[in-house]
């Protein structure tokens, strides 16, 4: 785990707009934790955007199988993390999430450091 850990969230409107924001924990983080922190909060921003449509991209292959029902939560912190992405989901009409590998990720990664 990684002190001060980070994570970055890019979005992208219909017409091609991009808003990047910086997500700064300040607690020791897995990279797990730090994906599910990056997309509650990008989550959080989407709201408040009125963003209806979600195509999230998200380098924790973990956290996307967890959110996608196609893997269980094995511990405590991350089912509640599962839990409150449930609870945002259903304010959106639709949320499809796919993993990107780090290394092809340069939008976020920019905002780690």
């Amino acid at each position: 785990m990684a002190p001060d850990s980070g994570d970055g969230v890019v979005l992208i409107s219909p017409d091609g707009s991009r808003l990047r924001y910086a997500i700064h924990l300040h607690f020791s983080a897995s990279n797990n934790t730090a994906e599910y922190e990056a997309l509650i909060n990008g989550l959080h921003i989407a709201i408040e955007l009125s963003a209806t449509w979600l195509y999230v991209h998200g380098e924790s292959e973990l956290v996307i199988d967890q959110v996608m029902k196609e893997s269980s939560c094995k511990s405590s912190l991350m089912a509640a993390y599962y839990q409150e992405v449930r609870k945002l989901e259903d304010i959106f009409q639709g949320i499809e999430l796919h993993h990107v590998p780090r290394k092809d990720n340069d939008a976020a990664n920019f905002l780690t450091k």
